[in-house]
């Protein structure tokens, strides 16, 4: 079926859609992983975004209910150079046009995705809209400028958990009475670290991460407050990834800013950009952004160089961190952006990519260890 994708500078982009007719809008990015799709669709962080994958085959490998990353798909549409629809793999359960179709998400292929990579990397990741009835290239880029700009926008309200959960056999547990949480909630509070992460668009491989580190986890939604998290007496506190500007989040902001001292910390990605803010730093949007699993980064305490897995449109700015106790960890080698920091002072340390990445690289792994490192001292 025809479809045209426009952005909002005015460039189209003929192509078809491999999941029948439907419309969709957001920001587009790219990802420069091989494989992992479907962790890349259900991860939250990507909520709001329509997907360009660079490699160009996508599908080959079909699709597996163990590999999501949250209870559906985010992101808005997956841009493919060539779609595949007979899967080999002894894992898969179906194919990805009708794991994209059953979820009511735009999937399109026959796109040079060669050129919109270069396009947006050259211009910057930009709003755009994708449709297979609307095919008109001016109305579409009209439709394009009203999609709103990922500046300003607070998205970890639309994937937030409503409910707190413990993770129970590979599976979220939810609790039926919010108002019984407490310390007495911790069943394995002798044997495990009881940690309270903080749900700003969590994926799944973090919680199983933390759990094989030796931890008991109870997730709850981004807006507990400082006082409830304290109720429940834990032994360390997670910060999540999650999707959009942090700035806009301040309630978070303030929560971890009355927490800092009280537990040990560890964020990943917006819960880096979080934690920066609540140190006092500013956060800006990188041009196009960080996103696949081919990233380097040098750690500056072993002098290693770890590849890593990355999504992530917003940084911390490490100039306007004022406080002294605050250093930098991790860089990008790519083009020296921050993506770790640490404050002994306080007990919180952060990384802007993945270390629970999955499919992977797992060069990073360690840091979950370290925070247990951190509750048991």
């Amino acid at each position: 079926m025809k479809a045209l994708l426009a952005l909002e500078d005015g460039r189209t982009f003929p192509c078809r859609s491999f999941t029948g007719a439907g419309e969709a809008r957001g920001e587009v990015v790219f990802n420069t992983s091989m494989t992992g799709y479907q962790e890349i669709l259900t991860d939250p962080s990507y909520h709001g975004q329509m997907v360009t994958m660079t490699c160009p085959m996508m599908g080959n490998y079909g699709v597996c209910p163990e590999d999501v990353e949250s209870d559906r798909i985010q992101a808005s549409a997956l841009i493919v150079r060539e779609y595949v629809d007979l899967p080999s793999n002894w894992r898969s359960t179906g194919t990805l046009a009708d794991y994209l179709k059953k979820e009511g998400v735009l999937g399109i292929e026959d796109l040079d995705t060669r050129a919109l990579t270069r396009h947006i990397r050259n211009a910057g990741a930009m709003r755009a809209v994708i449709s297979t009835t609307d095919l008109d290239p001016a109305s579409l880029v009209e439709k394009a400028r009203q999609v709103p700009p990922m500046e300003g926008c607070n998205l970890v309200d639309l994937v937030s958990t409503k409910t707190p959960y413990f993770w129970r056999e590979n599976l979220p547990d939810y609790m039926n009475d919010c108002t019984l949480l407490d310390a007495s909630m911790w069943r394995h509070k002798k044997e495990r670290h009881s940690v309270v992460a903080l749900d700003f668009g969590i994926k799944y491989n973090i919680i199983r991460c933390l759990e094989e580190a030796g931890c008991e986890v109870l997730v709850v939604p981004a807006t507990t407050s400082a006082d409830a998290i304290r109720a429940l007496e834990p032994d360390g506190i997670f910060l999540s990834n999650g999707p959009g500007d942090p700035e806009p989040v301040s309630y978070a902001v303030d929560t971890i800013r009355d927490l800092l001292g009280y537990r040990p910390m560890f964020g990943i990605c917006l819960g880096m950009q979080l934690l920066g803010l609540a140190m006092g730093a500013k956060t800006h949007k990188i041009k196009f952004g960080h996103r696949g699993g081919n990233q380097p980064v040098k750690n500056f305490a072993t002098g290693k160089v770890e590849i890593t897995s990355q999504n992530h449109g917003f940084a911390v700015d490490l100039n306007t961190l004022g406080d002294r106790d605050v250093t930098m960890t991790h860089i990008n080698l790519n083009e020296d952006s921050l993506e770790g920091i640490k404050n002994d002072a306080v007990k919180a340390f952060a990384v802007q990519y993945h270390p629970e990445a999955s499919p992977g690289p797992h060069d990073a792994a360690y840091l979950f260890n370290q925070f247990a490192e951190m509750m048991d001292k």
